[in-house]
């Protein structure tokens, strides 16, 4: 159950309009790194974690709604930006006051000019914010990330986070309203607080590496390719102990050479790790079988509802 406060978690404001950067802005509105993206995107992830886990459920709902939050926020502040375009546009009056501003051709141009990144918020959205993004392609469901598997998940939404901050990095860059600027530092900030409460999260679940049940081959798991020529770098990701398995990178400087005297790949051996096939295969029935266990557990076999009503929670006088 969702309730709308009227007035917005930051106070939003502009010092005056400027229908270039409110296109521009449309990216965090119905862009494939926006707000929408970031609360359909937990939101939808929220539901298969809700037995299993309650508290992740609770989590990833509560800052879906934020993000709704945050998706206000931006189109209240595209709104301004546009200034009085939405009801001049209503106003057929030869002496309306857009017709008094775009008097002659060349400010008329000019004014076009500056919203010709997405012409729409004119001829379709009669001067209000639509779900595109700048260039005025349409959102669309194909940008939310929702795997089924937590610890996926929460590794998606930790680079979502991380996408979005940028985006609001680079749109800073563009405005010089100091106004506007202090939305969007706002709203980067809360990218940054919830990377970390998405990354607080995953450890609490444990094991989380690899993401998902399945363990990785010991064979191919720790083997680096030189896969160009010229200089090649050396640093921890090819020498040393690999950060999460602990096993020792075996940098392959040939891997031509590698593939046809390894038979393709079919005879390669472990080489710098103490697992074999044996302890993968333990290791995924044992995870297999505890992932599965929970979630049974958690789901009751019958009279499955959602929600606990319990009546100290409700206002006296409010049962209509």
């Amino acid at each position: 159950m969702f309730y709308h406060v009227k007035e917005l978690q930051f106070n939003a404001r502009v010092s005056k309009p400027d229908p270039k950067f409110a296109s521009m802005l449309l990216e965090q509105f119905g862009g494939a790194n926006g707000e929408l993206k970031a609360a359909l995107q937990y939101f939808v992830q929220a539901f298969p974690a809700k037995m299993p886990h309650p508290d992740k459920y609770d989590m990833l709902m509560d800052i879906a709604t934020e993000e709704f939050s945050h998706l206000e926020i931006v189109g209240a502040t595209i709104q301004m930006l546009l200034g009085p375009t939405s009801g001049e546009l209503k106003d057929q009056a030869d002496q309306s006051e857009i017709m008094d501003l775009l008097k002659g051709k060349e400010a008329k141009e000019e004014f076009i000019h500056k919203a010709m990144v997405n012409p729409q918020f004119f001829d379709l959205n009669g001067g209000g914010p639509g779900l595109t993004d700048s260039q005025g392609n349409p959102w669309t469901a194909a940008y939310v990330t929702a795997n089924g598997d937590l610890t996926v998940d929460l590794r998606s939404n930790m680079a979502a986070e991380s996408r979005a901050k940028i985006v609001y990095e680079y749109l800073m860059q563009f405005t010089d309203d100091p106004y506007v600027k202090e939305t969007l530092r706002f709203l980067m900030t809360r990218e940054i607080a919830h990377y970390q409460m998405f990354e607080a999260a995953l450890e609490t679940i444990k094991p989380n590496f690899p993401p998902g049940v399945l363990q990785g081959d010991p064979r191919y798991s720790n083997t680096y390719f030189n896969m160009s020529s010229g200089e090649s770098y050396r640093g921890p990701w090819n020498e040393g102990k690999s950060p999460f398995l602990g096993e020792t990178w075996q940098y392959v400087d040939d891997p031509i050479g590698h593939v046809i005297q390894t038979n393709g790949m079919l005879d390669q051996r472990p080489i710098g790790t103490p697992r074999t096939q044996d302890d993968v295969e333990k290791q995924n029935k044992e995870l297999g079988k505890m992932r599965s266990e929970k979630i049974r557990e958690s789901v009751p076999k019958a009279d499955i509802h959602w929600s606990n009503y319990s009546s100290r929670d409700r206002e006296p006088g409010r049962n209509l």
